[in-house]
């Protein structure tokens, strides 16, 4: 299995995780540094639990689940996984699963993701702030990523029928379609902007997440949005984008509307 991009084979296990340049959600899709392989998956990992993606107890997907969500082999997740480990981010449980430890991500997170608090998350409002950002990196992308990238987004949109029954596997693969749609678009100030949209009001979106079929559903949507992009259609793209966004604000609000019930 192919690395995210034409990096080399990896070399040895890094030592020090905390040398790594520190990112908000991990390295930014396919058009990165040439890192070890090992390095860049462990930098994608803590990403998400910097943004509160991932969270204490949160139960990571099998290594065959991971492997596919990342692009990569076994032995280079191993790594990343073992580095991880050691530095008490994650802990190997019985099944060989990994579970995220009782690190706070609070500790970690951007400022940027704490804009709002839980309390005064507002779905409607965050809708309307997403779509034009959104919208316009999906046509940018449509128009400037090259074939590569278009594949990868089209096998990460499709890859998600994997993730049914899984929310956080699906999550750990979600965004990275969605990073890999920024990263095509070639615009880092807006793509920093829609990655901040994104951390926003994760909790609610992660209880929406588990609710049967909601998965299933923005499968089928986000192989929508990379069919349009492989076609080169940005108003397909975009509508297909909006559909997602409007999908996303519902589910938000019926799961906000079940938590707050008495």
């Amino acid at each position: 299995m192919r690395a995210l991009s034409p990096i080399p084979p990896d070399g040895p296990a890094f030592e020090q995780l905390g040398g790594v340049a520190d990112q908000s959600a991990g390295f930014a899709g396919p058009e990165i540094e040439r890192r070890s392989i090992s390095e860049q998956v462990a930098n994608r990992i803590m990403g998400m639990i910097k943004s509160g993606n991932l969270k204490s107890g949160d139960r990571l997907p099998t290594e065959a689940q991971m492997t596919i969500a990342f692009g990569i082999s076994r032995p280079p997740l191993r790594e990343a996984l073992k580095a991880l480990t050691i530095m008490g981010v994650l802990e190997s449980r019985q099944g060989g699963r990994y579970t995220v430890t009782d690190l706070s991500p609070a500790r970690l997170v951007a400022p940027f993701n704490a804009m709002l608090s839980v309390a005064d998350f507002d779905a409607n409002d965050h809708f309307e702030a997403r779509v034009p950002v959104d919208c316009a990196l999906v046509r940018l992308c449509t128009d400037r990523a090259g074939p590569d990238l278009r594949r990868r987004i089209l096998k990460l949109a499709v890859d998600g029928a994997a993730f049914t029954d899984d929310p956080v596997g699906f999550r750990l693969l979600d965004i990275e379609f969605h990073q890999a749609l920024n990263a095509g678009a070639a615009s880092p100030l807006l793509a920093t902007v829609s990655q901040g949209l994104y951390d926003l009001g994760l909790d609610f979106r992660r209880a929406a997440a588990s609710v049967p079929g909601t998965i299933a559903i923005s499968t089928a949507q986000h192989i929508d949005v990379a069919e349009a992009v492989m076609a080169r259609n940005p108003d397909a793209a975009a509508a297909a984008y909006r559909r997602h966004l409007e999908q996303i604000r519902d589910t938000t609000l019926q799961t906000m509307d079940r938590l707050r019930q008495p």
